[in-house]
Formats: C-alpha cells, sequence, structure tokens
C-alpha cells in the first residue's frame, strides 16, 4: 500500500504542477485508478459523480493558492503527500497542506483569532476547542455557513450524519463548529501473547491469588506492572532483561498537560457522573452552571481540579513512571514514547491512543506474529478507585476543520471544498486503511476491514461496538482551550520533577486556571456564556455536597478486579 502511495503521489504531484489544464475528469480516473481503487464506500460510477461534483465547484476558484495546516500523524502527511495533490490537479485550486506540531497548531490558531491576520485559510485542530469556538464565535459555525457563504461549495454528498463524531464538534447551540477529519481513542494496550501464555499466568495467580488478564481497575493494572517489571520473558521468545509494566513519558512539555486533560482525571474518579464530559465538574476539573459557564476550578469554588480524586491521579501516574517503566520515559514527551511498546519490551500501558496502531503493525515488529497478526491487543482502560458507573470512560481526539471567519470567504470557500474531499466517502475508506483514525461509519462497516480486522488487535471490534461513543473528547466546559491547557504541563511538570508534591502542583493549577477565568469574566468577551466565577467557600462546604469535588478516601486501594479478554471482546460485539 505504500508504494502505491508514494508512486501514486509523485505522479499526481507532476499533474498538479500542469493545473489548471488537469482539473477535469482524467485528473480525477488517473486519481481513482491509481491510488483508490475498491477502498472506498462508494461505487466506481458514485466516486466519479463525487469527483465531477468537485470538478464543477471548484471552477470560480482555478488557480487559486490556499494554505491549510494540521499536526503531524500518519493520517495528516497521507493528506499532504497524496491527497493535496491529487485535489490540485483535480480542480485546479493549489494545496499547501502543512504539517507541524499540535501545540504549534494551536499556537497559529491562537494568533489568528486575537490579530485577525490570516494565517492559515484553514485548520485542523481538535475539537478540544468545542467550548472555544462556540465562546469566541470567531470561527464559522458550519451549519450556518453551509446554508449561506458555503452553500454552492457543499458536497451534497457529505451526509453529515454519516461523521461518527459530529455530537463532538457540536456546540450546546446545536450548532455544527467543526468537520471531523480523524479519530483516535485512548485506551489499554497490552501483551496477548504474554497475559495468555499458560506459565505466566500460573506465576502471576501464584503470586497475586487472582487470574491475569485485562485490568478493570487500577489495583490490578499495578500488580500486572509490578509483576512484569523486571520480569525474565525469555522462554516465550521475549527479553531476558529490560522488561517493563508500564509505558508513559514525564517530560515538561506541551504534551504533558494532554497526558492529563486527555481524560487520565475522570479514568481516575475526578469529576461527576455523566456522559460525555461530567456535569457539573468534567474531566478538567471546571464546573460549570445551568446556563454551561464556568464558575470554578478549585474546590473551594465547586471545582474538582486539586481534589483528592485528581491527586491521587497524579500520584498515581508518577508512581508507576518511576517504579514500572524505563527511566529514560521520565525525559520523553508523547511523540518520544509512542512508538516504544512496539520495540517489545513493554507489557502493558493504560495510555495508549489508537493513532499508533498503524505504527505498530508493520512486519517485522518484535510485537507482530509472522503471519501479520500482533501479539498485542487494545482494550477499555481501567479504571480508579474514585471512578464511578456514568462517569467518562476515556479520550477520543477528534481532529476537526476549523474555518475561521477572519480567513476571507473566498478563501474559505476554497478551503472547505479541500477539507470536504479529504473526508469524503471517495477517499476515506483508503485513507482510514493508512491512518486507521476513523470518521465514518460508512468506512468502519466496509468490508475490507472486517477482513483486516484481525491484524488490528482490536480496533475495527471497539470502533463497531456500542462502547465507542462513551470515549470522548475535552467538552464545552473549557471556555478557552489554548489559555488553559498550558497551565496543566506547566504545573504537572512541577509535580513531575519532584519540585512541588502532587497536591501542590494542583493547587497552582487551579489557582491559575481561575485567574483565566476571572481575566475572560471582566473582559466580557464571551457574553452571556462566559465565564462566572463562585464566591470561595470553605472548601468542606463543598466536599459535603453530592458529586464532585471529593474528600480523600481512607484506602486508596481497592480489590483488584481483571476480566478474560476473549470474555471482554464478546461484549464488543
Amino acid at each position: 500500500m505504500r508504494l502505491r502511495t508514494t508512486a501514486t503521489a509523485m505522479a499526481l504531484a507532476l499533474m498538479a504542477m500542469q493545473a489548471p489544464a488537469w482539473a477535469d475528469m482524467e485528473a480525477a480516473k488517473a486519481f481513482l485508478d491509481a491510488e483508490i481503487g475498491d477502498l472506498s464506500s462508494l461505487s466506481r460510477a458514485e466516486q466519479e459523480a463525487e469527483m465531477q461534483w468537485f470538478i464543477d465547484a471548484a471552477k470560480p476558484y482555478a488557480g487559486m493558492e490556499i494554505k491549510v495546516v494540521s499536526e503531524t500523524i500518519t493520517t495528516h502527511e497521507y493528506e499532504s503527500k497524496v491527497l493535496a495533490p491529487a485535489f490540485t490537479a483535480i480542480t485546479g485550486i493549489k494545496v499547501t497542506h502543512d504539517l507541524i506540531g499540535e501545540g504549534d497548531v494551536v499556537e497559529k490558531l491562537q494568533t489568528q483569532m486575537q490579530s485577525g491576520e490570516n494565517i492559515y485559510d484553514a485548520y485542523i485542530n481538535d475539537s478540544d476547542l468545542i467550548g472555544t469556538h462556540w465562546r469566541y464565535q470567531q470561527a464559522y459555525n458550519l451549519t450556518d455557513w453551509m446554508a449561506n457563504e458555503g452553500k454552492a461549495v457543499t458536497n451534497p454528498n457529505l451526509d453529515i450524519n454519516d461523521f461518527i463524531g459530529i455530537k463532538f464538534t457540536t456546540g450546546p447551540d446545536g450548532k455544527i463548529y467543526q468537520l471531523p477529519d480523524q479519530q483516535f481513542a485512548n485506551l489499554y494496550w497490552f501483551r496477548y501473547d504474554w497475559f495468555t501464555d499458560p506459565k505466566t499466568m500460573e506465576d502471576f495467580k501464584a503470586k497475586y491469588g487472582y487470574d491475569l488478564g485485562v485490568p478493570l481497575n487500577w489495583s490490578a493494572y499495578e500488580d500486572i506492572a509490578e509483576f512484569f517489571t523486571g520480569r525474565d520473558m525469555s522462554y516465550i521468545g521475549g527479553p531476558a532483561t529490560g522488561v517493563y509494566g508500564n509505558m508513559d513519558y514525564g517530560k515538561k512539555d506541551p504534551s504533558l498537560g494532554w497526558r492529563y486533560t486527555d481524560a487520565w482525571m475522570s479514568m481516575a474518579g475526578m469529576g461527576d457522573i455523566g456522559e460525555p464530559n461530567g456535569l457539573p465538574v468534567d474531566e478538567w476539573g471546571i464546573r460549570v452552571d445551568e446556563n454551561s459557564r464556568p464558575v470554578g476550578s478549585c474546590v473551594a469554588r465547586g471545582g474538582a481540579t486539586n481534589d483528592a480524586a485528581a491527586v491521587y491521579a497524579v500520584t498515581k501516574a508518577i508512581e508507576w513512571l518511576q517504579k514500572y517503566s524505563p527511566p529514560e520515559a521520565q525525559g520523553m514527551t508523547f511523540g518520544e514514547a509512542g512508538p516504544v511498546p512496539a520495540q517489545g519490551s513493554i507489557a502493558q500501558q493504560m495510555f495508549w491512543y489508537t493513532a499508533f496502531t498503524a505504527d505498530m503493525v508493520k512486519p517485522g515488529l518484535p510485537v507482530m506474529n509472522e503471519d501479520g497478526t500482533p501479539k498485542w491487543r487494545m482494550a477499555p482502560s481501567p479504571h480508579g478507585v474514585y471512578w464511578k458507573e456514568g462517569m467518562k470512560v476515556g479520550y477520543q481526539d477528534a481532529g476537526s476543520w476549523t474555518l475561521l471567519k477572519s480567513t476571507p470567504v473566498d478563501r474559505a470557500q476554497a478551503a472547505w471544498l479541500y477539507a470536504q474531499f479529504v473526508t469524503s466517502k471517495t477517499v476515506d475508506v483508503k485513507k482510514s486503511h493508512v491512518g486507521l483514525t476513523f470518521i465514518r461509519e460508512s468506512t468502519i462497516q466496509h468490508q475490507s476491514f472486517t477482513d483486516r480486522a484481525p491484524q488490528l488487535g482490536g480496533l475495527i471490534e471497539f470502533y463497531r461496538s456500542p462502547d465507542r461513543v462513551r470515549w470522548s473528547p475535552t467538552g464545552t466546559n473549557v471556555p478557552d482551550y489554548p489559555k488553559l491547557a498550558q497551565l496543566w504541563w506547566q504545573n504537572i511538570g512541577d509535580a513531575m520533577s519532584g519540585a512541588k508534591t502532587p497536591q501542590e502542583a494542583l493547587d497552582a493549577l487551579c489557582a491559575e486556571q481561575e485567574k483565566v477565568l476571572e481575566r475572560l469574566e471582566r473582559s466580557g468577551v464571551q457574553g452571556d456564556i462566559g465565564p462566572k466565577l463562585n464566591e470561595p467557600q470553605d472548601p468542606q462546604v463543598w466536599l459535603d455536597a453530592p458529586g464532585a469535588p471529593v474528600a480523600k478516601l481512607e484506602n486508596e486501594d481497592e480489590e483488584p478486579k481483571t476480566i478474560s479478554y476473549d470474555e471482554l471482546i464478546k461484549s464488543w460485539q
């Protein structure tokens, strides 16, 4: 697939250089022949009809040069190197699709929002910014855009209801603010071959008194981490030394913030019951009132960012990083830590993104069998001791197309065409085979993924399960993602380094979050949906009230529980 894709990219790049002369069905057919084939949810006739619509809709913009940006993951590399040249060849609109770090994407977006300068004509940024876009109203709400300025350039075959993450990009006003481009979940990853080996299972049960399996709670995860760390796995072809029971990262870097805002706190049990994000207190510990206005982050104002569950969450992460992970993990970022489990020495990882699947299934890796099936599997992450049924279970990233009002309308229209092209039914199945970041129900159900499922370690079973919808991005409680997100990595970094205790770091974090909320309230820029802070009270008042925030439990160790993976998978089917 990769060689064919590279050859296609070169051919399309040559075509694109000749655009708009190539901007016709001849270029589209060449693209469909060389790149798509049967990997589409549309028939060939339907594909050609969709391409003809793009050709016709793009005519007013032929020769225009536009710039869009996204973070650097496999899916977006494919868009930039293959789909952008194809779009240019087919439509005559010249697209530069830049790939930069996720933190840089947010920074560019923030700069454009603050300055009004048109840096990019469209952004793929996480739907974690939905609360920002809804409150600031600087991004087009796509519901109105598609009915007005974007009507002539909105694909009649877009099929919004086919997008599995559209609720994540919809504001409390019922308007869609972003169009999903890629999605991936944060799940539990483990060495299925090790966990099902008879000697390993026997040794584990002899030591801990219960069956080795997928951990359902953090107590079991911790036992399994301890069991595998330093274990000689050579008796089943694993390493004799250097085996670890946990993988994580701890460098003071923007990605350390995502490590926690991406639902680690709610997995521990911080926040309120209520899906997708906990209401009134979400997985950032931010409380909102009945009008969705943020009213506090610290316990004294009814928030939970520094409550006992939050402290437990950070404490456990640091403890496991130090005791059960490779020593170098403490100095790694998200991107550096991601490939490590594929090297064959990690037994399990609780905080693992399915975006790494594409790089985990390459032939020849220590975690792959010779027949092309993986030695590993993915499953739901276990819950912490403060977690209750009905709370958020995990995070799902939804990188989504965003059009800012500071972009000239004609440029936004041309960019909207490109956004729809790279998410179209014509190309989405093939794109999903390359990046494995699903956005469309029609793609997930495609026969080619039924055929490929045994090679993907549970990914297809997860995305076809009713459970899928319970993993969700940051919700609308967060009123300014760029400003608040940067506070997390700086403060959590102090706890990681030992400069502060977890409690001290979280006290500082919630206080700094409230300073931002106060500034937004005073400025009035978000109107009657912006923050309106509660007056501080004795924290005990809030701790005695139902729901979040919560007081420290006398015993934070619960009875360990595991489940057989094969039994778990049945519940997904």
